[in-house]
């Protein structure tokens, strides 16, 4: 479970850099870019080795 969380924090992050660099979206890179930290935060703060 915590190798799919940080694999979707990370498409969620090359998403957002990706979208930062080539597109001008707006609001939405950003919301990609809180749910790639909201996820990651949620892993350490859980902390459950697996």
């Amino acid at each position: 479970m915590s190798s799919l969380l940080y694999l979707i924090a990370l498409i969620l992050i090359v998403g957002w850099i990706f979208g930062f660099f080539v597109y001008s979206v707006g609001g939405l890179i950003h919301i990609l870019l809180v749910l790639a930290v909201v996820s990651v935060l949620l892993r350490l703060i859980g902390g459950r080795s697996v």
